[in-house]
């Protein structure tokens, strides 16, 4: 199989496993991209590869885990909350493109589960019970016996079936519902949110150090309904726009400055009828693949007396 032919064919399923082991898109784009490097120096030195899939899917995951490996320490050494990369995964857009078969699988919330394993233990359950690879395949890609792999994959499915996220059934009613609350926050209503928001509801937010943000978890209805009140009226005053969007396969928005610099994406989990959880990334480092950004500093400093309500 010709590179251009293998990358045509395997690229999406590529980057959705190097996309769900690092929770990074542009570390799953570089990870693709230098595998494909490695398959057209290996047909190079020889006539042929028995399986491109088999070979390409080996080097990726082993480069995944490698890569968290070495991660580790970066992200305890993480300014705030860390969260995934946001992707876009609406119908028209390319990156979410061929990944919707495996959707219950992307969401922020699954994702940072997929932390608390070890990253071979990540490869395997991911390979087995997501990508429906073999306990032979996966044995030879991440170089352990199938009978470790079997033990390896019962270890974390126990764990991921424990804390597994729960999300509105009815993708319609939890479209309306996000569709409401993104409306509540927009308008100030402090009714609306009151009704809309969970009892324990939390709001994560990422900046990484980079921007103004929450760098703890915001818990409770009454603390959140005056953040987000917060929120939306700074957005108000600073001219920012709302577009709503589905990020990780799940409801969200993007927020742009008024020359359409994109500043933070929101995702929603929704759950019995109610907002669950927000989460906020707005670390420009994970935003570049979206579009043009906004200078945040700069909106912020140019709001009276350079404050910030932290409505990111």
């Amino acid at each position: 199989m010709l590179v251009a032919e293998a990358y045509s064919d395997l690229r999406p399923l590529l980057f959705s496993i190097a996309y769900r082991m690092l929770g990074s898109v542009a570390e799953a784009e570089d990870i693709v991209q230098d595998a494909f490097y490695r398959y057209q120096r290996a047909l190079e030195r020889s006539s042929s590869i028995e399986s491109p899939k088999a070979y390409l899917s080996a080097v990726v995951t082993r480069m995944a885990i490698d890569h968290l490996r070495s991660a580790r320490a970066r992200k305890e050494a993480y300014v705030g909350e860390w969260l995934p990369e946001p992707l876009l995964t609406d119908a028209d857009a390319p990156e979410g493109a061929g990944m919707a078969e495996r959707a219950d699988s992307l969401s922020m919330a699954f994702l940072l589960l997929l932390e608390r394993l070890s990253p071979v233990e990540r490869a395997v359950f991911l390979l087995h019970d997501v990508f429906d690879y073999g306990y032979g395949e996966i044995a030879e890609i991440v170089e352990r016996s199938e009978a470790n792999c079997r033990q390896l994959a019962v270890r974390a499915r126990r764990h991921i079936e424990a804390h597994k996220p729960r999300f509105e059934a009815s993708r319609a009613a939890r479209d309306q519902l996000a569709g409401r609350f993104l409306e509540a926050v927009g308008a100030g209503d402090m009714h609306g949110l009151v009704e809309l928001l969970a009892a324990d509801v939390v709001v994560y937010g990422d900046g990484g150090g980079k921007v103004p943000s929450w760098r703890q978890p915001i818990a409770g209805r009454d603390r959140v309904v005056r953040l987000l009140l917060g929120a939306g009226r700074v957005a108000s005053e600073l001219g920012i726009t709302m577009r709503r969007v589905e990020v990780n396969d799940q409801p969200g928005a993007m927020f742009f400055d008024p020359s359409g610099g994109l500043i933070n994406v929101w995702t929603l989990d929704i759950a019995d009828g109610q907002i669950q959880t927000v989460r906020s990334v707005i670390n420009p480092e994970k935003l570049g693949h979206l579009g043009p950004l906004a200078d945040v500093a700069a909106l912020v400093h140019g709001r009276p007396n350079g404050e910030s309500d932290g409505g990111r």
